[in-house]
């Protein structure tokens, strides 16, 4: 690692940034490099400015890439160079508003059929169960499992907040199932390596795998998941604004949209077609 990168990662850390933005930084910092095979600081405003246009007009990569490289650009000749003068501009585009596609009930059974291994199964069971990021899951502890008050302690998710979530009876029965196997330390999916966390890596390649064995066409991958879980919930006549403190979402418009798609709302509106044979007063 380089001295620059040390420094960088450093402020990061002292930061707060999670693990994962961090090594978006990194990665989106060192591909700058190896473009100009030359050290970020001694670049030119303008030949990091021309490397983002690069990104979008000859390379084809989204608005959202170039966007979390911008950030890390500015963080890195900001905060670590001190450049406060330096910046670096990424057109905005127009956003389509896309609505993600929900698994039915019957499509997450079915894609938690086609799983290959328990502990890959269990995590995505555990990330339904409780509507989790990802992130959030691989981060769980042991400790946050309580048992008594059957609840799920989500400790700095998203924004860096705490919540809990109710934790389901059926869950806790494979929870405790696999802890007979592989008797728990601290995280309650630990990886290859000894008290390291499951990579996020491997739980999303074990999804995509899972999702082809169950014949599943809809866009999204494990994120998913947690799509299903706010929509089902609301299906089920869970309120929007209790869905949203069980998602940890800051404002309940993000929340609406799970409103939008659920079936038990749109299942109700009878389409003009089917009222031309329907009898007349």
């Amino acid at each position: 690692m380089t001295e620059l990168r040390r420094r960088m990662v450093r402020d990061m850390t002292v930061r707060g940034f999670a693990r994962r933005t961090q090594e978006s930084y990194v990665g989106a910092v060192r591909r700058l490099a190896r473009h100009y095979r030359r050290s970020p600081d001694e670049l030119t405003a303008d030949e990091v400015q021309t490397y983002l246009a690069s990104m979008i007009d000859v390379q084809g990569l989204s608005w959202s890439t170039c966007a979390l490289a911008a950030n890390a650009f500015r963080f890195l000749y900001h905060v670590t160079l001190g450049l406060k003068e330096v910046d670096f501009v990424v057109p905005q585009p127009r956003q389509a508003k896309r609505l993600p596609e929900i698994l039915s009930i019957e499509e997450v059974g079915r894609l938690l059929a086609c799983v290959a291994f328990p502990k890959h199964r269990l995590i995505f069971e555990t990330i339904y169960a409780c509507g989790l990021r990802v992130g959030e899951a691989v981060r769980l502890k042991v400790s946050d499992i309580d048992r008594d008050r059957m609840t799920v302690r989500i400790e700095q998710g998203k924004g860096n907040k705490d919540r809990y979530v109710p934790l389901s009876r059926r869950l806790l029965e494979r929870l405790q199932e696999h802890w007979k196997q592989q008797p728990p330390r601290t995280w309650v999916f630990e990886g290859s390596r000894s008290h390291r966390t499951l990579h996020i890596t491997a739980v999303q390649k074990a999804y995509g795998v899972a999702k082809e064995r169950a014949g599943i066409r809809k866009q999204g991958g494990v994120h998913a998941l947690r799509h299903a879980y706010a929509t089902h919930l609301i299906e089920s006549g869970v309120d929007v604004t209790t869905v949203q403190r069980l998602l940890g979402h800051r404002s309940v418009s993000t929340t609406m949209r799970y409103f939008h798609v659920s079936q038990a709302r749109l299942s109700v509106v009878r389409s003009p077609l089917d009222l031309l044979d329907a009898p007349r007063a």
